[in-house]
């Protein structure tokens, strides 16, 4: 179906940058929101700071239900949140840009095109060759917006906010099931950490297995004979599963496959970095009939018979 094509200044009301001002937690002001106010999606109001603003900026700044609000620097730019509520009152801070949608278009709608390839593909032309990412109300007044009829548009926004709520339950019931998987393990176990079951504590884990990192992207081969095999990196190993869906090839001569091939039960520990790439581990499980690890990958496998790899 072929829908006209507007720009999103000729459907908003206006749109506006922030207020510049210190937030504080005494209660001497309005709410102030901050792009770090914003996660997944979701704002808890009572952590939200508070600001001194006079009467005129707290006008001009004020914030309601069915605006949206872009971060527009930092490393979540072009992010945007729509504001189902808030406290009366409410004001944003000068790194949010407040857009205000017009009768011509619903809030949800507009919110759920924010999230599309459509609208991102567009970000990024228009952030290309800045020195740092970022979007200012100019881009944002020229973005181009698919526009169905009003009554379209509410249909569309109504399944696709019905889609964002089971990925949020779905998020939440993974949340809990592993929280209830640690509490389990340490009622059997006790606390690994404190030791709390006595067990005896006198082994290591080089005594129990052998640890390897992976091979070195960038090495020279020289004239040695080598072939392309997969390999993991640190993307590949999450926290307790493997993200398989993209993997990568690399050169490696038969002695490094040999080296480096994984075996199935091998347990894999991503190396570090920044704090969220910094020990996760899963278990292989053969999920690929040849494969290796990079360097930022280490490769533990069992030399004990009495320990289990799962465990």
């Amino acid at each position: 179906m072929s829908w006209p094509t507007v720009t999103l200044e000729s459907v908003t009301k206006s749109i506006d940058y922030g207020l510049t001002a210190s937030s504080t937690l005494q209660v001497i002001g309005p709410k102030f929101l901050r792009i770090t106010d914003i996660q997944d999606d979701q704002v808890d109001w009572s952590a939200v700071p508070y600001c001194v603003v006079n009467a005129k900026g707290a006008a001009a700044n004020s914030l309601a239900p069915g605006d949206i609000v872009f971060a527009r620097t930092g490393a979540t730019t072009g992010k945007s949140f729509l504001v189902t509520e808030c406290p009366d009152g409410s004001v944003f801070a000068s790194y949010l840009i407040r857009v205000r949608p017009s009768e011509r278009v619903d809030p949800s709608f507009l919110s759920q095109f924010f999230k599309s390839d459509q609208y991102w593909h567009q970000i990024k032309l228009m952030a290309r060759g800045a020195a740092q990412p970022g979007v200012n109300s100019t881009v944002l007044k020229n973005l181009e917006i698919p526009l169905p009829p009003l009554g379209e548009q509410r249909r569309i926004a109504a399944i696709l906010d019905q889609a964002d709520t089971l990925r949020c339950k779905r998020r939440e019931a993974l949340t809990n099931l592993d929280k209830l998987e640690h509490s389990i393990f340490e009622s059997i176990c006790g606390d690994p950490v404190r030791n709390s079951k006595d067990w005896p504590a006198d082994l290591e884990l080089g005594d129990v297995a052998e640890i390897v990192s992976g091979i070195t992207k960038g090495r020279k081969l020289g004239d040695r004979s080598a072939r392309s095999i997969p390999y993991l990196t640190v993307a590949n190993v999450q926290d307790r599963y493997l993200a398989l869906h993209s993997v990568k090839e690399i050169e490696a001569t038969e002695a490094e496959i040999a080296r480096y091939r994984l075996m199935p039960d091998d347990l894999l520990l991503t190396e570090g970095g920044d704090p969220d790439k910094l020990g996760r581990g899963a278990l292989w499980a053969g999920e690929l009939p040849e494969v290796i690890h990079q360097n930022h990958v280490f490769r533990v496998r069992l030399k004990a018979n009495d320990l289990n790899p799962v465990f």
